[in-house]
Formats: C-alpha cells, sequence, structure tokens
C-alpha cells in the first residue's frame, strides 16, 4: 500500500491572522506548542521570518533526541509560512536529505482565523517499504502520516490556547 505523502489538519482561533502568523512563523518558539519540538535556533541576526532564514530544530520523543535544520520557504505576513527541512543529525545536522516541509496557512473567517497546518514527506526518493519499516519503529508502530496527523493535532490545540489567551489580554 502506498503510504500517505502529506496531511493537514485545521483549527479555528480566536484571534487575526497577523497575530496568529506572528507566534507561529518564530521557529524558537515552536516548542511551546509541538509535542516534539523543543525550540530552535536561528541562524544570522534577523529574527522576524523572511524566505531562506536558516535555524535549527532541537526535537525529543521519547527518549531520542535530534537535531534538524531547517529553510524558510514561505513567510506572507498574514497568509503562509513553510519551511523545509534538509538535514538532520543527534546532536548537529550533518546528515542533509529531503526530509519534510512544514506549512502554515491562515485564512480569516468569521470569528477569527482558520490555521492550516501541513506536514510533506519530502523522503520521496525512499521506497514505501523501507519508509514504512522506519516509520513504525520510529514512532512506536504507526506511519508518519498516522503520527503526525496526532502532532499537529496536539500544536495546533496548544497554540489556540496560547494565542487566545493572550489575544483576550490584550483586547
Amino acid at each position: 500500500m502506498p503510504r500517505t505523502m502529506s496531511v493537514a489538519v485545521s483549527i479555528v482561533i480566536d484571534a487575526p491572522p497577523a497575530q496568529v502568523y506572528d507566534r507561529l512563523s518564530d521557529p524558537t518558539a515552536m516548542g511551546l506548542w509541538s509535542p516534539e519540538n523543543r525550540g530552535a535556533t536561528v541562524r544570522g541576526e534577523r529574527r522576524d521570518a523572511y524566505v531562506g532564514m536558516v535555524f535549527e530544530g532541537r526535537n525529543k520523543r521519547g527518549a531520542m533526541s535530534w537535531t534538524t535544520r531547517c529553510t524558510v520557504t514561505a513567510a506572507d505576513p498574514g497568509e503562509r509560512f513553510a519551511f523545509r527541512v534538509h538535514a538532520i543529525g543527534l546532536r548537529r545536522p550533518r546528515l542533509p536529505g529531503p526530509i519534510a516541509t512544514w506549512e502554515y496557512r491562515f485564512e480569516a473567517v468569521d470569528g477569527g482565523t482558520r490555521v492550516t497546518e501541513t506536514w510533506t514527506d519530502d523522503r520521496r526518493s525512499w521506497p514505501d517499504f523501507l519508509a514504512g519499516a522506519f516509520d513504525r519503529v520510529a514512532t512506536g508502530g504507526k506511519t508518519f502520516a498516522q503520527f503526525q496527523r496526532g502532532n499537529i493535532r496536539t500544536t495546533l490545540k496548544r497554540l489556540k490556547a496560547a494565542v487566545e489567551e493572550d489575544f483576550r489580554g490584550a483586547v
């Protein structure tokens, strides 16, 4: 059976798109919402998101920790933020290669912003049987698509709670 190469989940957040974008486009803050990410270090001086920004993300799943190198591919305030993961390693991201793309779209709706988070598996050169076997070991028996769907739901719920609390406090 061919693997699912992309998963998307949406949630409505009671805040304007620009405010939600500001929170999500800061790679150093992703660890506040993600069940796996523990934050990031941005390379260079600029802290606002821009196409070409490079950051290294710290991640943890169970006892396993790893670091990824990512490059921002879209930074359209209030509309879209995306990055591709293109290197991985235990302490430093030394092994280059296409791993995944993460995208966030922001759509103004009645009552706030619909945020859609999409994960795309960029390991296209991996045969399905090899990716499936690796995924089940790495995720405790699931495919990455199943696993990421759960992670995305958790991330979006946590983001919603944090942004809405901030927005209520600012109004």
